[in-house]
């Protein structure tokens, strides 16, 4: 099997510098031989190295380098005289690319263009210049890269100035990589069915019948007694969640928060500026039910607002705790379950509110927000038109509902309630892969697995970049916290799943030992 990372290990950097000297001075007569058999790079501390493994094997590498001057600047004056200036915004260099002879294969090449791409392209740069030996110039244009200016150096050891901008990989290459490329986020999910009622009004009497349909499947779902149906993100159910407890007027409240998306309630919550007290716990925290009750028990709150499954972590706060207490205490329940709904099986019958989405644990596009509730609300003449549930409550879409959302919705419904057993043995399956020990010591849901990266870890988001495999971890949230994430959710997990357990199987002992 054939993967690529960032060089990070002493062992790493001996290898390149070992396959340096096999190519530029025992192959291509560059540089003076000695006895050491290793060629250091001159930039080898501004180097960046993405290096092909076969198993543990080090087989191929090139060098990344965006500081001027470029070599290729030394044997031809500035690349930018030779180049169209709307390529020229941004550009780096790639140095010393080297496959060891048995292993110059299309697959070799289109794991190092892969890792260029992830690395170099999605960073911005608009092209990439390289001096490709005349030798190999099959091979760099198998790679995309083009000639720009004429060959320069000895006979010996002639090159060729080239470049691939980002256009030309666009392209040529993007669709053959994207073909192995699997995400693991919480959203949004990859569709691969049709796409079907694009050109359905949501006038007709067919839609609404699919409207129907979803909603019912909705309602089975979650035992609500209404569903609201609106176009937009979870921020927005929220919104509307949040807007009712300001129309209803029913007093001080208490938010509850141990993570990003808690926080992110808070602060919704003091721009509608709303009444309320604030439990806050370090992220991944559970909250005690002790602790809880007493704040109830001494405060007159007439309503709580919680996440159920905070995305950020993993974390899974007790639904059944926060019922029991706020049945009790005559406290009006609201929940953000945007990541939680569809992940596992729970009624929100003891809910007041409750909010989830289209593009999260239920695995369809995303663009719709749900906001669950057991009452039917009132008309307001305060609250904007769009973000008065009652709008939606009056038995008729009352703004325009893309179809082509609403059937998907409802067709990734149908998989219910099979899905939840399909997601738990996903989560099983995943904490059996290397690393996963690493998993933040929480109660979890089976839609995410957070882990925490010591340094031996730091650049496997990177790395797994490289090989087609992308993991939530860009977030300012995440990054912060040095955090990374692994969702269950996509369709093509089962794939997705088996490429990275060989990959962490082989890094594990690249990195590890």
């Amino acid at each position: 099997m054939y993967w690529c990372k960032v060089a990070q290990t002493d062992a790493e950097f001996d290898a390149i510098a070992q396959l340096n000297y096999e190519t530029f001075v025992e192959e291509i007569p560059q540089h003076e031989p000695n006895a050491m058999r290793r060629k250091l790079d001159r930039f080898h501390h501004q180097n960046t190295y993405l290096v092909v493994y076969k198993g543990i094997e080090l087989v191929g590498m090139l060098a990344f380098r965006d500081q001027r001057p470029f070599s290729i600047d030394e044997k031809i004056g500035e690349v930018e005289q030779y180049l169209p200036q709307e390529i020229c915004a941004k550009l780096c260099e790639i140095r010393l690319l080297a496959v060891k002879k048995k292993y110059r294969t299309g697959r070799v090449l289109l794991k190092l263009t892969q890792a260029l791409n992830a690395f170099a392209y999605e960073k911005g740069y608009s092209a990439a210049v390289i001096s490709g030996t005349t030798r190999e110039e099959k091979l760099y244009q198998q790679m995309g890269f083009t000639q720009f200016a004429p060959a320069v150096g000895t006979e010996d050891a002639l090159f060729l100035p080239m470049v691939l901008t980002r256009q030309q990989f666009e392209e040529s290459l993007q669709r053959k990589l994207a073909k192995e490329s699997y995400t693991f986020y919480p959203g949004p999910v990859k569709q691969q069915g049709m796409i079907l009622y694009s050109e359905l009004s949501h006038r007709s009497q067919a839609f609404e019948a699919l409207y129907k349909r979803m909603t019912n499947r909705l309602l089975q779902l979650s035992g609500a007694s209404h569903v609201a149906t609106l176009v937009g993100s979870g921020t927005l159910a929220n919104e509307v969640m949040l807007g009712q407890l300001k129309e209803q007027q029913l007093g001080r409240g208490l938010i509850l928060t141990n993570g990003e998306f808690g926080e992110r309630l808070r602060q919704q919550a003091q721009r509608w500026s709303l009444d309320f007290d604030v439990i806050e716990l370090d992220w991944g925290e559970v909250f005690d039910k002790q602790h809880l009750e007493s704040f109830l028990q001494t405060n007159a709150y007439k309503w709580l607002l919680a996440v159920h499954g905070e995305t950020s972590t993993g974390t899974c706060n007790d639904l059944e705790v926060l019922i029991q207490l706020t049945m009790r205490y005559g406290v009006k329940l609201c929940l953000d379950c945007i990541s939680s709904f569809g992940a596992m099986p729970f009624s929100l019958k003891g809910c007041y509110l409750a909010t989830a989405v289209s593009g999260k644990a239920i695995g369809a596009l995303s663009g719709l927000a749900f906001v669950f509730s057991q009452e039917r609300a009132k008309l307001s003449s305060t609250l904007p038109a769009y973000l008065d549930l009652a709008n939606y409550q009056l038995g008729t879409v009352p703004f325009t509902l893309p179809a082509v959302l609403v059937g998907n919705v409802e067709s990734a419904l149908q998989l219910y309630p099979a899905r939840y057993g399909q997601l738990q043995q996903r989560f099983d399956g995943l904490l059996q892969l290397p690393f996963m020990h690493n998993q933040l010591p929480t109660t979890h849901y089976p839609m995410i697995v957070t882990l925490r990266c010591p340094e031996a870890l730091a650049s496997l988001s990177t790395d797994l970049k490289l090989n087609g495999l992308f993991i939530h971890s860009d977030s300012n949230y995440l990054c912060q916290r040095n955090l990374i994430q692994f969702s269950v959710i996509q369709p093509d997990f089962e794939e997705a799943i088996a490429r990275l357990y060989e990959i962490l199987r082989f890094y594990e002992q690249i990195v590890v030992a």
